[in-house]
């Protein structure tokens, strides 16, 4: 409608929209209200015998025969690990992202389903799931796998990005909220730098900037021994004598010739990883969020300096108030992983089973669980969702609320498969809905 028109006989307007009355909506049912002033309600579902289905306003509801309904149910909490998350309105989540120099592999789409299975799971209760994937696209390994291919780093990490948005689409893994881009958060990540500078927890030294982060390890109930190796594991390169302590990590470093680099009060340079997270994080959603979501061999380091790095610049604790790691995905009891070519890609499986089953055999088991990936598997989860469609073929009985109970409960996929199994009819579908296996 225009401007100028105005709304039509028992609607309002709200912008440039019509919204249907209660009034209006009562007398199409043959239950009018006489002289109810028309305002939009605030209740949420049909109106007996009308069809019709309500939005929620902010509008209270005045007239006390408009007021039908009993009492609403109670919110339920999230639990994970046996703690309650209780939420307000929005959750905040950090998806710890890719970082795109290659094809997407089981281990990569393991994180993402659960991650958004708990998004699904948070969103069925009413609370805006405000979910933040990052994009690590300034890295060494990115930088030096496109300088193989004789490509510019950013092209390389947007043509992958594709490759991993087709897989993540296929297994109905929703599009975050937000994607941030390390190379859009140079400057965020210059901030971070200069507040821990001034903050005591980091120095300056030959154009490189370092975190202390000597008291990590103990922090994380790790032996020196198990965070050394850990931290050359993933790069942090505790042997380097340019630095004060060998837990100290980069937020700042120069770059050589042919790396990306931007100018800096420090020099011409790059971030350092932990940094990239932790200023994409803090840009998007604050000092604080809800759920730190990633693999579990990010827990130490990668999790540890990113939390530890907003927590002094910030002054708020804790920077996570819950943290989902996923369990590894192995094969022959080694961490698939592309440094060592030990894979099982995505599209590779999506070329002979479906997205459905594929989907179902990465939720087939509690979340934190590291397990070995064997090809009968996903034969299992292909003949497990026959079963589920079956099921949910049937007129079934009991109430398809106990499939959400279930996955509230640390994520029970299991649990919410058996119930759908056992009752069939509105609990299968329930659970082919929240599990997104339609």
């Amino acid at each position: 409608m225009t401007a100028n028109e105005a709304p039509a006989a028992g609607r309002v307007l709200l912008g440039n929209v019509q919204v249907r009355t209660d009034a209006d909506v009562l007398a199409r049912s043959g239950e009018a209200v006489a002289g109810a002033r028309r305002r939009p309600s605030a209740r949420v579902g049909p109106l007996r015998g009308c069809g019709v289905a309500y939005t929620r306003f902010s509008s209270a509801v005045t007239d006390a025969r408009q007021r039908i309904g009993g009492a609403t149910a109670r919110p339920q909490p999230l639990v994970l690990a046996g703690e309650r998350l209780h939420v307000v309105g929005a959750a905040r989540l950090y998806v710890c992202g890719i970082t795109p120099y290659d094809v997407t592999h089981l281990g990569h789409a393991s994180t993402f389903v659960w991650a958004d299975l708990l998004a699904s799971v948070l969103g069925a209760g009413s609370v805006q799931a405000r979910t933040c994937r990052n994009v690590t696209d300034v890295d060494d390994v990115l930088t030096a796998a496109a300088r193989e291919r004789g490509w510019y780093f950013d092209e390389l990490a947007l043509a992958q990005e594709s490759v991993f948005e087709h897989s993540m689409s296929a297994l109905r893994v929703a599009t975050p909220v937000e994607e941030p881009r390390a190379r859009h958060h140079v400057h965020a990540v210059v901030q971070l730098a200069e507040g821990l500078l001034q903050a005591g927890a980091a120095y300056e030294r030959d154009g490189a900037v370092w975190f202390r982060g000597a008291d990590l390890p103990a922090a994380a109930g790790l032996s020196r021994d198990e965070a050394l190796r850990l931290s050359e594991q993933y790069g942090d390169e505790p042997g380097d004598p340019a630095k004060d302590d060998p837990f100290d990590v980069a937020l700042w470093r120069p770059s050589e010739d042919g790396a990306p680099a931007w100018a800096s009060p420090w020099g011409w340079g790059r971030p350092g990883w932990h940094a990239e997270c932790a200023a994409m994080a803090m840009t998007v959603h604050g000092a604080c969020v809800d759920l730190l979501v990633g693999g579990e061999d990010l827990i130490f380091p990668h999790h540890a300096y990113q939390a530890a790095m907003i927590e002094r610049v910030s002054g708020v604790t804790p920077f996570a108030r819950a943290a989902m790691h996923v369990g590894e995905v192995r094969i022959g009891g080694a961490k698939m992983a592309k440094s060592t070519g030990n894979l099982v890609l995505v599209d590779d499986l999506l070329g002979e089973h479906s997205p459905a089953a594929l989907r179902l055999l990465l939720l087939c088991r509690p979340y934190s669980q590291a397990w070995d990936f064997e090809a009968d598997l996903v034969d299992e989860a292909e003949a497990r969702l026959a079963r589920l469609y079956a099921a949910a073929g049937t007129p079934g009985d009991g109430d398809p609320d106990v499939v959400l109970a279930a996955l509230r409960a640390d994520l029970d996929v299991m649990q919410a498969l058996n119930l759908a199994e056992r009752h069939g009819g509105d609990v299968a579908r329930r659970a082919i809905a929240l599990l997104k296996l339609g």
